[in-house]
């Protein structure tokens, strides 16, 4: 069997990835710089495609044309192979919520530390790193080869925010939010304080409140704050601005200097 018929055999058993290393042991009687080689020859044909250095996705016949495979399709199996736990978060997250007005141009992946090496600047995936990945928050779905991972909406909701440097600023992550509202249930905000900071809660109750004018919403944030003991203390809306002197007092005790405007949805 050559390396097309063992590509092939995987393919018809359902199989949709695999290592350089997987490759090797399966051709062992060959020296490793000649699968090598073969392994290039087949990616320079658009049959295969190296996604992460190591780690190759068999390219299907829906996306043989464009030559462009959506990490949708293999990020599993790719963080299976890093053996790295992992979601689909921030705008990524808030499209699979129905939160489709703002895009990410990458699929954006939230993993644990240590970084991975990204050396590829055409990688669709944008990697965003937390120290602990909060699986009783995450949603698991079917997808078009294997399974899944997202975060639920209100672990979306508040990396928006502790993140918003990752999407685009306040405004974008303020924009989603007025998206992602009606489906957002405060309440289950407590369950993501032990995930996230004060201040970024902080932050997001100050856009719920005078952002969106979702009052309701915002009230329900402090009770939950103040049911979990949270010390509420003075901070501005961006670490990167000078604070205002004419900056109106608030409950959330955020100095609001920088003007956020959300799109027209």
């Amino acid at each position: 069997m050559n390396i097309v018929e063992w590509l092939h055999n995987k393919e018809i058993r359902g199989i949709s990835t695999f290592s350089t290393q997987e490759a090797q042991s399966a051709f062992s009687d060959s020296s490793p710089n000649i699968v090598n080689i073969q392994l290039n020859r087949l990616a320079t044909k658009g049959r295969i495609q190296s996604v992460y250095r190591g780690f190759y996705v068999i390219v299907p016949v829906q996306y043989q044309l464009k030559g462009i495979i959506p990490p949708s399709y293999y990020i599993d199996e790719l963080m299976a192979y890093l053996k790295k736990p992992y979601y689909v978060g921030l705008l990524s997250a808030a499209m699979l919520h129905g939160a489709g007005h703002q895009r990410a141009m990458q699929t954006q992946i939230i993993t644990n530390r240590p970084k991975l090496l990204t050396a590829n600047k055409e990688s669709l995936i944008d990697w965003n790193y937390r120290y602990e990945i909060p699986e009783e928050l995450i949603i698991t779905k079917n997808a078009e080869v294997g399974v899944l991972r997202y975060s639920n909406v209100e672990l979306t909701a508040v990396d928006l925010v502790q993140y918003s440097q990752h999407i685009g600023g306040y405004q974008r992550a303020a924009t989603v939010l007025a998206e992602l509202i009606d489906s957002l249930d405060i309440h289950k905000i407590g369950d993501v304080i032990k995930y996230t900071t004060i201040t970024t809660l902080q932050r997001l109750g100050y856009i719920l409140e005078y952002i969106l004018e979702a009052n309701e919403e915002a009230d329900t944030l402090m009770k939950v704050l103040k049911e979990n003991g949270c010390n509420l203390k003075s901070i501005p809306m961006s670490t990167s601005h000078n604070k205002r002197s004419d900056a109106g007092s608030n409950r959330w005790r955020v100095n609001m200097n920088i003007d956020i405007e959300i799109d027209e949805l």
